[in-house]
This record gives structure tokens, C-alpha cells and sequence, in this order.
């Protein structure tokens, strides 16, 4: 698919000035002016950031409320409830808070909703299940900004609730007896874009201030907190690069046993976002997309190293197992696509009986990737239908599926991403309007663009300057790793590899001698296109790529085509 190439516009006299003040590189300094990181101040920040840059938590909506609550039940030793979501961010927002809580002398069980038989969020049987067991504080986390109709059947039943959220909130905030939300249009908090993980840190940085104990009692739990903001795809920008900087230094020093025997098994020779995004959040999510989230949980609070390997086995072996299902799915998927031509509309919708719609979403993220258009794939077991779908840059699925809602049972999401439940009696009007909409939208006219920090040469191609623009890790949403272009090189050799998946290049600059080591990954099947000889630009990342012990320069492919 063709793609456009967009460079940003930067004053040069911006670039120079941070080049001399900050004694960095050109294409270190030309980036951080791109993602308008200009003021000496945000530069500082955004660089070296330290456990000085986290805001005030009280400026978070009713958080002198619930440290006020949570101090009451610290004094009369109550046990408490904490009730969270099954992916990473609930999970590692329950451990800590868990931990937390219990070393202020409290009593706290954890309550995960399973995901295939009880869904996302607050429900009215596990509420009922806390009042028979007792309980009479409930601390949510990573969700009930929603559940509005749960709380007061809550307060019904006399538990109290204290809501820590990230997401959206409604119109109407359920009656909690403190609801803490940094997205509350209310907020005077500087920062909403925090995880879930995020907002019970500064719970527990609330507590800790007003409770006059030593910081490290809150910042020792910043491994966890890194983790759950990572996976959570949050932007990794202000206060959540102050959480994922700091956290990184410290998961590489962890003393959580579990979080140290994950990471040996996940066998990542560095630690990074890249490593926490790929290696340890599979994993974790794939216990609760299998229906076992509390095996992870079990996992970041075992202080039992055989204990530890026994759970980190498992979550190895769910992991697998979510793997061969999303395969399968897969297949099936782009066997339906080819079948039905469904290549040639403007989105891509199906369905299958009996997939696992604990990975549906995943597989909807492959295909949409794959052919750069809408999709959603719905599941059916029996006469009911659960669906995820995935949007491309420019169209709002979220949009799209509120004006097909009349065939639909429940459905909730955003621009980007969207789950659903519909009756099979249903789904075949649900499709047709679906498509009707996206057709309207002149989706097919979406050209999917790649924005470029600068395009480079040779002399600035140096081991020492790839090596400095580590400083801009860790990279994630709202800090995508930065994208360079190197024109008019010859192809010097050219191959596939891994079984024609991958291709391979080294490539010249005309007239010079400097070889340019260059992969693209799934894009294999270009081999065919690209000769020795030919011209050709490229875009791509720039890793150093450790051989036989040298340090050689890469381009990890974003694209390539032929010079002009």
C-alpha cells in the first residue's frame, strides 16, 4: 500500500539553541523540537526527569476525601475490599495498592471480575458477594467511573466506595464517597492522561504525604506502576515519563520476586518500554483474556521464589496458548476475507462461532494493520455475539457504530478501538449498516501517512549519535519512536528471510563507500519488487545491532520505495 511521507517543519535556530544549551546531537535536539519540547524547563524534564517532577495529589478530585477515609480505616483496623480489572492495569493497580495498604497494618482482598463470564467493570452478583463476606469499604481500581446503577446498589447494601478511575467519565459521577479521576472536567489536576496504576500511585503518594512517612514508602512500588502504565498504551508523555523513566531504572533493580522471575523467562537482554510491551505484557493480559487473572496477581505479591516459578509458568504456558488461538482465529479470518473478497470493501467485518473473545481484539488489530481498514470480528456462542473492533487514523468507529446501535445489544469504546455485543439474529443488519457507514465516510480515500523527524546522511550517521537518542526512551503512545530517511541509495544485496517473512538490504550511497544495513520486518514479500542496483529512499528507526561482538548501524523499515 502506498503510503505518504511527511517531514516536520523545525526552526533550525530552536534546533541549534538546544544543541549548545543541552550538549546534544542534531538529530536528538531536531526531534525534540518536532514533538515541540522547546522551554529549557520541558527539556530538563523531559531528559532527566526526577522524583521532584510528580505533581501535588491533592489536586486530584476528591482525594482528601478518600485519604481521609482510608486513614479512618487504617485506625480502626478495617479490612477492605479492592476490586479491579483483569488486564495489566487493573492487575498491577490492585497489587500495589494491595501491598501498600497491608504494610499501613490493613486487611485487603482482591476482587478480579472474570472476563469471560462476568466482563469489564462493577456488577450486581460480585457487589453482593462483598456485603455476604462482610465488607464495608470497597476501593475501585481501573474502573467504576461508570458503574453509577452498581454503586448506589452498593450503598444500598451499606459498603462505602471510593472510585479511582482513568477513563471517561459520564455525564453524572456515581456516589462514591469520593470519586478520584484525573479526566473529571472539574479536575484542576495538570495531567489526565494517567493509567489506572497511575491514579492509585497518587492515592498512595496522598496517603503517604499526609500520613508523614518517608517517600520511598510510595516510590519503591514504581516497577509495578511502570508496568501498568506501559501496557496500558497511555501517552507516555508528562507525568506518566516522569512514572515510566523513574519505574524503568527501578524494575531492572526489582525486589518483587515474581516481577524478577517474569522478566528472566520473558529473556530480553535489555529492559525497555519495547521489552514490557511485547515480552511482559502478553503475558500478564493472556491470564485474563484465558479466564486466570488471578494467577497474575498471585504473581506480584508471592514473596515465594517457587511459588514465583510456578505462576510465571503458568502465565508462560496461558500466553502460549493465547497465541495458538490468535493464530487460528487469524487464519480463519483471512481465509474468510479471501473467500468473500472482503479485501475489496472498505472495512472488514465477520464473525465465527465459538472464537475465544478473549483474543478477537487482538486479531482485529492484525487484520486492520494488514489492510489498513475498519474491522470488527464478533464471536457468537449459541444466539449471542461479543465483538472488538479496530479503527484506522481518520475515521471514528466509536461514531460509526452509535449509528448502527439499533441492531445492537451493548457497545462502548472509542475512536480507535470498540467493544460489542449483538444477537445473531442481528449481526447481518448490524453489517450492512456498519458498511453503509464506513462507505459514507470515504474510508478507501485514507492514505496512511508516515511523519518523519529528518532526513539524514551519512555524516551524521554515527554510532555516537544513535546511541544519544536513547535519552528519548522510553517510547510508547505520544512518543513514538523517532522515524529517519536516507535517499537515493543503491541496493547492494537483497533478501528474504525466515522463510520469505523478512527482508533483508545493504545498501550505498553513491559515490561512497559506507554500507547501510537495513531490515524490514513482515515485509518480505517486497524481494520480488527491488533489484540489485536499483535506487531506492528509506524510513525507518535507528538501532545499534550488536554482531560477532560489533556494533553496527540499522535501519529497522518503516517503508522504502524507488527514488525519484
Amino acid at each position: 500500500m502506498n503510503k505518504k511521507w511527511e517531514y516536520y517543519e523545525s526552526d533550525i535556530n530552536d534546533i541549534e539553541r538546544i544543541e549548545k544549551d543541552f550538549n546534544l546531537n542534531e538529530l536528538i535536539a531536531t526531534v525534540l523540537v518536532n514533538r515541540n519540547i522547546k522551554k529549557d524547563d520541558d527539556i530538563r524534564k523531559f531528559l532527566y526527569p526526577t522524583r521532584n517532577d510528580f505533581y501535588d495529589p491533592f489536586l486530584l478530585p476528591d482525594m482528601k476525601k478518600a485519604v481521609d477515609r482510608i486513614k479512618i480505616a487504617i485506625e480502626n483496623k478495617e479490612d477492605i475490599i479492592i476490586y479491579g480489572d483483569y488486564d495489566v492495569d487493573g492487575i498491577t493497580s490492585i497489587a500495589v495498592l494491595k501491598k501498600y495498604l497491608e504494610q499501613r497494618g490493613l486487611k485487603v482482598k482482591p476482587y478480579i471480575p472474570n472476563r469471560l463470564e462476568e466482563g469489564y467493570g462493577l456488577n450486581y452478583d460480585a457487589i453482593k458477594e462483598i456485603h455476604e463476606l462482610g465488607y464495608k469499604l470497597m476501593i475501585t481500581v481501573d474502573c467504576g467511573i461508570s458503574g453509577l446503577d452498581e454503586i448506589e446498589f452498593a450503598n444500598s447494601l451499606g459498603i462505602e466506595t471510593i472510585v479511582t478511575d482513568h477513563h471517561e467519565p459520564l455525564d453524572e459521577l456515581p456516589n462514591g464517597i469520593a470519586v478520584i479521576d484525573p479526566k473529571i472536567k472539574t479536575s484542576d489536576y495538570p495531567f489526565s492522561q494517567l493509567a489506572g496504576v497511575g491514579v492509585v500511585f497518587k492515592l498512595i503518594q496522598a496517603i503517604s504525604i499526609n500520613l508523614g512517612l518517608d517517600e520511598k514508602e510510595y516510590l519503591k512500588f514504581l516497577d509495578l506502576v511502570c508496568i501498568g502504565t506501559i501496557s496500558d498504551i497511555v501517552p507516555l508523555v508528562d507525568e506518566n515519563r516522569v512514572i515510566t523513566k523513574l519505574g524503568l531504572k527501578l524494575i531492572n533493580v526489582t525486589k518483587n520476586i515474581g516481577l524478577q522471575v517474569l522478566l528472566s523467562s520473558v529473556g530480553y537482554a535489555k529492559i525497555d518500554s519495547s521489552s514490557i510491551s511485547f515480552g511482559i505484557a502478553p503475558r500478564i493480559n493472556a491470564c485474563g483474556r484465558m479466564g486466570h487473572a488471578d494467577e497474575a496477581l498471585e504473581l506480584f505479591l508471592t514473596t515465594d521464589l517457587g511459588e514465583a516459578k510456578r505462576l510465571t509458568d503458568n502465565l508462560n504456558l496461558y500466553n502460549k496458548n493465547r497465541q495458538e488461538i490468535e493464530k487460528r482465529i487469524f487464519e480463519d479470518a483471512l481465509e474468510m476475507i479471501k473467500k468473500e473478497n472482503l479485501d475489496k470493501k472498505d472495512c472488514i467485518v465477520l464473525s465465527g462461532d465459538n472464537w475465544h473473545h478473549g483474543v478477537i481484539g487482538i486479531v482485529a488489530s492484525k487484520i486492520t494493520e494488514l489492510y489498513f481498514k475498519p474491522s470488527i470480528l464478533v464471536c457468537f456462542s449459541e444466539e449471542d455475539g461479543k465483538g472488538s473492533g479496530r479503527s484506522v487514523p481518520g475515521f471514528d468507529l466509536h461514531k460509526a457504530l452509535c449509528n448502527s446501535s439499533m441492531y445492537l445489544e451493548k457497545y462502548g469504546g472509542h475512536e480507535m478501538a470498540i467493544g460489542l455485543s449483538v444477537k445473531k439474529s442481528n449481526f447481518d443488519s448490524f453489517k450492512k449498516s456498519f458498511e453503509k457507514e464506513v462507505e459514507n465516510a470515504d474510508v478507501k480515500d485514507i492514505v496512511p501517512i508516515i511523519n518523519i523527524d529528518k532526513n539524514i546522511t551519512d555524516k551524521i550517521l554515527t554510532i555516537e549519535n544513535i546511541e544519544q537518542l536513547k535519552l528519548l526512551e522510553p517510547f510508547g503512545e505520544g512518543n513514538k519512536c523517532p522515524l529517519f530517511s536516507y535517499k537515493h541509495l543503491k541496493i547492494d544485496s537483497i533478501r528474504a528471510l525466515t522463510e520469505g517473512k523478512h527482508l533483508k538490504l545493504t545498501l550505498k550511497e553513491e559515490n561512497k563507500n559506507n554500507i547501510v544495513n537495513a531490515i524490514g520486518f513482515n515485509m518480505g514479500h517486497l524481494v520480488d519488487q527491488y533489484r540489485i542496483g536499483d535506487k531506492i529512499d528509506i524510513v525507518g528507526t535507528l538501532e545499534i545491532n550488536n554482531f560477532n561482538g560489533n556494533n553496527i548501524i540499522q535501519f529497522n523499515l518503516k517503508d522504502i520505495m524507488k527514488s525519484i
